[in-house]
């Protein structure tokens, strides 16, 4: 069992489990209207004249705003029906998370039988044809990973600090969304997500009435897949932070023609039924099929997974003139891991199992993060990605398949153990162009390769920088405006990285020396205006210990993760580093688990120890349900220990 379950027990007339709505079809900066329809449970024979519901609604700060009361009549359909209207609305978004309360008290005469508190937000959602996705009112792009349920080390199991730690991460980077791939997703993310603003295309199935798998949904569908996807709306449909459906993920059923396009409009009508407010998509990844078959006309919004080059063309005869990239990319790294020479390579496989982070591998039907920008930041019609993926996950280790050890995925931006890639830099500037990123790759420890072709690629937000080797100038790059989706998509352009050149700064001709890289950055106005430096590593020295959070709560299941690095004298990463480190936990707090991010390693997670990879790991400790003083030690062969001390309260 990896989600939380709860056993409510009603009195005999009761609100049931997902029994309210509330909507807001009237959004302006002066007002906001509120719908609120409450569903009532009573017993056979009771009068509905004599119920009654009582309703607050309050703010962020529990501030009464709107009040209102409504009487049960026989012709209701026991459903409580209330309008209320809030002055000077907060809205949310993911700048701005803002969350009101409806506390509703139903009465029978005076006795008052159930109470039911409803968290939802005010926002408003709007699709329109041409022009793109607007949240209130604002034209807004998707910047959207796909994440799998599980955790990390800590496998499927639900844990609020994990999920909460993965949604700061991703907001970091820039991210504004997140398609909850392929199955539906646990109520703490939804939860986490409207309180710290992250959107969500929420999904629920992998598989309809075509197979996928033996034992799959299949077998179920026509009795099941109903009921489930009410139930996920239901459930749901209060939640701000959610804001389009995805009923189905690469399904069989879009290369038949008879029953994909019917099937995708019985389950968006049920959608529609259940949640008229948000539009409804799924990813296809056989566009040619689905735009000739009209299933992704079906659809409010045309997801499409991959082949990115088609967007035009379906554009063209899709009638809804949007597109959404429902899955990108699907490059593969392995952080701290380059290869060379530096080409663009499609499922290319090396003796270590490892894909090169200079991020410019990726599989035979996907692509670089370069060929989904240049389409959405070019077009109003695309409406922006959902890139597999955020973070690596256990299975799927592609390119290598079943190549023993191979067992873990290369897609993630992030690694297994949470730690960014170099790509998560090149999203992060592309992303969150409001913070300053300057970003230099590869590491510059290479010993054995003095004065080599050692290419230096740099990821910032600046316009142009000047790469500098030991004080020596390598000369000064500018992002290349001029290049476009047309321009770029021919076999030469591809191999030259035309389009990255629009996006990157790269000097594919720098030779390795040891020493120091320094970058200087330059603004529009050809100003410098950040620098950076990275230097070559020498000997392993000690152990350098940092939590995402050195306070924690005493609750027997709050987590700190701990980032793990290897380090010389100077405080400098070994990029080459692979020493088995042990820990011990004293005091209030226990070690929980470990990762490294190696899609190889066969390490177990929960055991306290683990070799780094390239120089870095990361340790979870977690709290027992008594306060006070966690001290975390590290050591390794040949290193002073780490020592780390958390409060947990």
């Amino acid at each position: 069992m990896y989600r939380n379950v709860h056993l409510v027990i009603n009195e005999d007339t009761h609100i049931p489990a997902w029994g309210t709505y509330a909507t807001t079809p009237v959004v302006t900066d002066k007002y906001a209207k509120v719908s609120l329809k409450t569903s009532l449970v009573s017993p056979e024979g009771a009068n509905k004249d004599n119920y009654r519901i009582v309703t607050q609604i309050k703010d962020k700060n529990g501030k009464v705003v709107a009040t209102g009361e409504n009487k049960l009549s026989v012709f209701d359909n026991a459903l409580f029906e209330q309008e209320f209207a809030v002055a000077n609305p907060e809205l949310w978004s993911p700048d701005t998370p803002v969350l009101y309360t409806a506390e509703s008290k139903v009465y029978e005469g005076n006795t008052l039988k159930d109470e039911y508190t409803t968290r939802f937000g005010i926002r408003t959602l709007e699709i329109v044809p041409g022009k793109g996705f607007f949240l209130n009112g604002k034209l807004t792009k998707f910047k959207g990973v796909c994440n799998h349920h599980d955790l990390g080390p800590l496998g499927g199991a639900v844990n609020d600090a994990a999920i909460r730690r993965q949604i700061r991460i991703l907001k970091d980077m820039g991210c504004n969304a997140i398609r909850t791939s392929h199955n539906m997703p646990a109520p703490e993310l939804v939860e986490a997500c409207d309180e710290m603003g992250m959107m969500l295309m929420v999904e629920s199935f992998d598989e309809w009435k075509s197979a996928k798998m033996a034992n799959g949904y299949h077998k179920i569908f026509d009795e099941w897949v109903e009921k489930d996807l009410t139930n996920l709306i239901r459930h749901y449909r209060n939640n701000p932070s959610i804001v389009m459906w995805c009923i189905g993920n690469e399904v069989p059923d879009q290369w038949n023609g008879n029953n994909g396009p019917k099937l995708s409009r019985m389950l968006q009508d049920i959608c529609h039924r259940e949640d008229p407010t948000r539009p409804v998509t799924q990813g296809m990844d056989a566009p040619d099929a689905v735009v000739n078959n009209n299933m992704a006309a079906v659809m409010d919004v045309a997801g499409f997974n991959y082949r990115p080059h088609k967007y035009p063309e379906n554009y063209k005869k899709l009638p809804q003139q949007i597109i959404l990239g429902s899955e990108t990319a699907s490059t593969v790294s392995s952080r701290g891991v380059y290869k060379f020479p530096v080409v663009r390579q499609a499922m290319k496989k090396y003796d270590d199992h490892q894909s090169s982070s200079y991020d410019v591998e990726h599989c035979g039907w996907s692509n670089l993060p370069e060929d989904d920008w240049i389409w959405h930041e070019d077009n109003a019609w695309g409406i922006g990605e959902f890139v597999w993926t955020g973070f690596d996950y256990l299975g799927e280790p592609t390119p290598y398949y079943t190549d023993w050890p191979s067992h873990s995925s290369l897609f993630g931006i992030i690694d297994l153990a949470g730690l960014p890639k170099d790509r998560y830099y090149l999203y992060r500037s592309h992303w969150n162009k409001d913070e300053e990123t300057l970003h230099i790759l590869p590491h510059w420890t290479w010993p054995g390769r003095e004065g080599e072709v050692t290419p230096i690629f740099v990821y910032t937000n600046y316009p142009s920088a000047e790469v500098f080797i030991n004080g020596k100038s390598q000369g000064k790059r500018t992002k290349d405006l001029t290049v476009t989706a047309e321009n770029s998509a021919d076999s030469a352009s591809i191999a030259d990285f035309k389009r990255q050149k629009r996006y990157r700064l790269m000097w594919m001709d720098t030779k390795y020396e040891p020493g120091t890289v320094k970058v200087v950055a330059y603004n529009d106005k050809g100003e410098a205006v950040a620098e950076k430096e990275i230097h070559t590593a020498g000997k392993p020295d000690h152990i350098e210990l940092v939590a995402d959070r050195n306070e924690i709560k005493a609750d027997g299941k709050d987590l700190s993760f701990v980032t793990v690095r290897v380090v010389d004298k100077e405080g400098n990463l070994c990029p080459d580093a692979q020493h088995l480190i042990k820990y011990s936990v004293k005091g209030a707090g226990t070690y929980r688990a470990g990762a490294n991010g190696d899609p190889t390693s066969l390490e177990l997670f929960h055991v306290p120890q683990m070799k780094v990879f390239n120089g870095m790991m990361t340790a979870v400790v977690q709290s027992t349900d008594k306060p006070g003083e966690i001290i975390l030690t590290a050591t390794g062969k040949g290193l002073k220990s780490g020592r780390l001390v958390l409060m947990s309260k």
